[in-house]
């Protein structure tokens, strides 16, 4: 079996899974244009942001099956950069994102190539530790702010005359940003590469037998995820006009863990779900206080042990199920 092959084999399974993407994917862009009309257009930017993150995160995750405790490294790293580069060299919004994705990328491909030689535990704790030691960069140097941050980041004119100085127009220049980046996303997945990652993960040893240079395409994948959450977080700093301590604190790496769990690995739009659930579980009961953890906590509790594929993972054995049962009944129907 050859790279070519994987890419060109289709089944009704790859069919499928298409064709939920697109239905996915239009109710989603149907629902986003309408939604700042009834929730709050903060919320809505960050759920945005944060569904790119987890989504970025799944690549490497969900279809490689590298866990990585480090992916705040790269949001919160190109956060700083975005917002610098905005603030002090007068870049465009749109061209400050791209350098932050650039800068979260070249981040990667240094973790990568020191981390993707392990594997498991020793994966997550070497790309853990880089990320610590890019925490305590953003601690120390001195245009990063410290702990108060990179602050007073201006919404310039996109392209140099598209205005978003509100919120409501800076909504869907988030959108369009996430949009075409989770379908850049999805493109990826469902290309000859793609294929090849999915094999890496199926079967390691079988894919280094086929002679596929198993350790490259680790490391274009962890670029590549590294480069989306880059434009995750330099989205995020348009949407606060700062970067804080917080963007590249070690919590933040668990955020699209749990966002990737709970929508579904290994699917395009599960990551993205799960990041709406959990954000609007953080926004809307932030006055709680601390119940907000224990909740947030029985709430995964529930996930994992009744969707333990997430919810657009169990979807289809669900479907199945109920189609199962519903046949059952039509036979004994018609045997009576």
């Amino acid at each position: 079996m050859t790279e070519t092959s994987l890419g060109t084999a289709t089944t009704a399974g790859s069919r499928q899974q298409r064709l939920r993407f697109w239905i996915l994917a239009g109710v989603s862009l149907a629902a986003a244009l309408v939604a700042p009309q009834f929730l709050y257009s903060v919320f809505l930017m960050m759920a945005l942001c944060f569904a790119l993150f987890a989504s970025a995160f799944n690549l490497l995750f969900g279809y490689l099956g590298l866990l990585s405790f480090g992916h705040a490294a790269f949001f919160g790293g190109a956060a700083y950069a975005t917002g610098w580069s905005i603030r002090e060299w007068g870049f465009t919004p749109e061209l400050g994102i791209l350098f932050g994705g650039v800068v979260a990328a070249l981040m990667g491909l240094a973790v990568g190539v020191l981390a993707v030689r392990r594997t498991g535990i020793y994966f997550a704790m070497i790309t853990f530790a880089l990320a610590e030691f890019v925490y305590f960069l953003a601690n120390q140097l001195p245009f990063t702010g410290g702990e108060n941050g990179l602050t007073d980041v201006p919404r310039t004119p996109v392209l140099g005359f598209i205005d978003i100085s509100t919120s409501g127009r800076l909504y869907y220049f988030i959108l369009v940003v996430v949009g075409l980046s989770i379908w850049a996303l999805w493109r990826i997945v469902h290309s000859p590469f793609g294929n090849v990652l999915k094999a890496i993960h199926q079967n390691e040893p079988r894919a280094i037998s086929l002679g596929y240079d198993v350790q490259r395409y680790k490391i274009i994948a962890f670029v590549l995820s590294a480069f989306f959450s880059g434009i995750a977080g330099g989205a995020k700093v348009l949407v606060f006009q700062f970067a804080a301590l917080a963007d590249v604190h070690w919590s933040n790496s668990g955020e699209p863990v749990m966002m990737t769990l709970m929508g579904g690995m290994g699917t395009t739009m599960g990551p993205a779900i799960g990041a709406f659930f959990v954000t609007a579980l953080q926004f809307y009961l932030a006055e709680l206080g601390e119940w907000v953890t224990i909740i947030y906590g029985g709430v995964f509790m529930i996930f994992v042990l009744s969707l333990r594929r997430g919810v657009l993972g169990e979807a289809p054995y669900m479907i199945r199920n109920v189609r199962a049962g519903l046949t059952r009944r039509k036979t004994r129907g018609d045997k009576s």
